[in-house]
């Protein structure tokens, strides 16, 4: 590519990536030149997940740079915290570029609040065309484009670490969390123990945490705890699990880390909000697992605001995490508690090898399954988990966002087996534009809610990400050679009985 840049120029090099894999892999550059497309798919019963797929074509060196200097808390430096942090959450110049060993998912760096803010207008924009192209279309977003991603690390630290104290007071491992229940008199016995707090501050907190007055709280009235709109660095001691014991520290933001955190959620907000004015629905991507715990709660928080009547945001679920039943376990049951509809994406995952490498070589346990098998099983009994409370509870809506056959198979049969029909539009299906049309069109042409993940942008803004999904998606293209056999076949059939133009 960067050959052909250099011999044709910009204008013929155009021409022609258009005319072969950008033509084939992007809808277009704008709204007027993705419609046509948008059109076309709908015809067919197949919607669009709109995604505004430029990337800043940022060299390594400068990549790391960015991030290691927004990935640091000037406050931390200050008061020397830093080396008390754990390891999972804290960021290193080898992976700080994290457009390293990634399949096919888009990278933000951060730059500064006003690189911020283009980032929302532009995905403002995204939500709009979504709107404006579609009755009933998505945007996806991914929320490391709106804020500065030191505040995410800090988030799901303490997120992590609030919950394993919890695990820790409750004496259990991760399997039965939700059957656990705790006491004032225990709650406060340990708390106080631990160091953490008075006994007055704890008995506060009991009472704001125990919101039905039962006398008792379980993990969804411990995680009230942590509500992201307080102040970071007043929410409470932050307790480190080291050695079997625990060893409280407090985590702290300077006064400028603390409004960058109010504009980022100020940003999620306005997403939202649009996103709810223009009948689209905001689908939240998944990231790196450093990120991920912050990235999660903060979609749930979104939900509980925005789907009180209908499914508007989405969180995205990746099934090759060993945490993922938990945490779509936990999530299902909050959302039937506080009566909000529930939006889910389930994905297998798209940073297996990066997320390997860190693990391995800084020293914590490997988020990732041992087998694709298990990442398989973990899939297949989270969406069988999730048909069956749709059944229950028909205020739960998920995409089965997969190229797997057999995954989309068992769906369907599933939701046969349920009565869960294809018009009742609470099981949608999603596969990326260019791969699997053979799945995508048979589902949108008997009545299934389809869609394809839609990206579209200027040819030269969008390289970076097409480039690297050429160079590391190799197992997913080749399901091209498969579609060509099957597009050739039908060519020899239409020839032999004569239906060249049906």
């Amino acid at each position: 590519m960067k050959w052909s840049r250099k011999i044709l120029g910009k204008r013929l090099f155009e021409m022609m990536l258009k005319s072969t894999f950008y033509g084939h892999f992007v809808a277009g550059e704008d709204q007027p030149s993705i419609q046509p497309l948008v059109d076309r798919i709908n015809r067919f019963g197949v919607g669009a997940i709109l995604d505004y797929s430029v990337e800043e074509d940022m060299p390594h060196s400068k990549a790391v740079e960015a991030e290691m200097e927004s990935c640091v808390s000037h406050g931390e430096e200050a008061i020397t915290v830093q080396k008390d942090r754990h390891k999972q959450f804290k960021a290193y110049p080898k992976f700080a570029d994290r457009r390293e060993d990634v399949a096919s998912a888009r990278t933000y760096f951060y730059h500064d609040e006003a690189k911020c803010d283009d980032n929302l207008d532009t995905l403002l924009r995204c939500i709009d065309v979504a709107g404006a192209t579609s009755d009933d279309g998505f945007a996806a977003v991914k929320l490391t484009a709106l804020g500065r991603p030191q505040l995410l690390l800090n988030l799901s630290e303490v997120l992590t670490q609030t919950r394993n104290v919890f695990i820790k007071m409750v004496g259990c491992g991760d399997s039965d969390l939700l059957e656990q229940k705790l006491s004032r008199e225990s709650f406060q016995r340990q708390l106080f123990e631990m160091g953490i707090t008075s006994r007055d501050e704890t008995g506060e907190w009991f009472t704001w945490m125990d919101k039905n007055q039962s006398g008792w709280i379980d993990l969804l009235d411990w995680d009230r705890l942590m509500q992201p709109d307080l102040k970071l660095s007043k929410l409470l001691k932050v307790p480190k699990l080291e050695r079997g014991k625990l060893h409280p520290y407090l985590l702290t933001l300077t006064d400028e880390e603390e409004k960058q955190m109010k504009r980022m959620l100020r940003r999620i907000d306005a997403l939202a909000k649009r996103a709810k004015e223009k009948n689209v629905r905001l689908m939240v991507d998944a990231e790196q697992t450093y990120f991920q715990p912050a990235i999660s709660r903060l979609a749930i928080e979104m939900m509980r605001k925005f789907n009180k009547e209908k499914a508007v945001i989405f969180n995205t679920y990746q099934c090759y995490l060993k945490q993922c039943s938990n945490s779509l376990n936990i999530d299902l049951e909050l959302s039937k508690r506080e009566d909000f509809y529930f939006g889910a994406k389930l994905v297998r995952g798209a940073y297996m090898d990066q997320e390997r490498k860190r693990a391995k070589e800084i020293g914590y346990p490997d988020p990732i399954h041992v087998c694709y098998n298990d990442t398989n099983q973990c899939y297949h009994s989270s969406l069988d988990r999730i048909l069956e409370d749709i059944k229950i509870r028909p205020k739960i809506n998920v995409m089965v966002a997969s190229h797997n056959e057999d995954t989309v198979r068992l769906a369907v049969k599933r939701m046969e087996e349920l009565n869960i029909g294809a018009e009742d539009k609470l099981v949608y299906f999603g596969q990326l534009l260019g791969m699997c049309d053979q799945v995508s069109f048979t589902l949108g042409q008997a009545g299934y809610a389809v869609y394809k993940y839609v990206p579209y942008g200027p040819v030269e803004d969008v390289i970076p990400y097409l480039s690297r999904r050429a160079l590391e998606n190799r197992g997913m293209l080749k399901g091209v050679a498969k579609e060509r056999n099957l597009l050739w076949q039908e060519l020899k059939r239409r020839i032999l009985q004569g239906q060249i133009t049906g």
